[in-house]
C-alpha cells in the first residue's frame, strides 16, 4: 500500500519540531552569550531553564516522530497522525514555554507534560495493538 500522504503528515512534524528544537538551542546559546557563559549554566537559573527546555524537547521529541513514522508506515489512517501530531506539537511548545517562563511549577509545565506523555501512551500502545491485530 501506499502511505505517502501519512508520510508526509509525519514530515509536518517532524519539521516543525524539528524547528522547535533548533530554536530552543539558539534560546541556550543567547543565554550563555549575554552571560558569558562558555560550558553548562554558569549557575545563571537562566540558563539551566533554557538548557532543560532544549534537552528536554530532545530527549522526548525522537521516540515520538520515530513512532510516528512506524504508524504511518503500518497504514494508520492520516488523521490520527495530524491529531497525535498536534497534540504532541503543542504540547512540547506548551512545555517549552513553561520552562522558559518559570524554573518552578507552571501551566505550560505540567499541560505539555501531559500533553506529550498521552500522545506517547496512545502512540505506544495504538503501534503494539496495530502490531498484533
Amino acid at each position: 500500500m501506499d502511505h505517502t500522504f501519512e508520510i508526509l503528515s509525519v514530515g509536518l512534524y517532524a519539521g516543525l519540531n524539528i524547528l522547535l528544537l533548533m530554536a530552543l538551542g539558539l534560546n541556550v546559546s543567547m543565554n550563555r552569550r549575554s552571560t558569558q557563559t562558555s560550558l553548562g549554566d554558569g549557575g545563571h537559573e537562566k540558563v539551566a531553564c533554557a538548557v532543560r527546555a532544549h534537552g528536554n524537547h530532545a530527549e522526548w521529541f525522537p521516540g515520538f516522530i520515530v513512532g510516528l513514522l512506524i504508524a504511518a508506515l503500518m497504514g494508520v489512517p492520516a488523521y490520527a497522525i495530524h491529531v497525535l501530531g498536534v497534540a504532541f506539537t503543542l504540547g512540547r511548545v506548551l512545555h517549552a514555554w513553561g520552562m522558559l517562563s518559570t524554573a518552578g511549577v507552571s501551566f505550560g509545565r505540567f499541560a505539555g507534560s501531559l500533553a506529550t506523555l498521552l500522545c506517547y501512551l496512545i502512540l505506544g500502545a495504538g503501534l503494539v495493538v496495530h502490531s498484533l491485530v
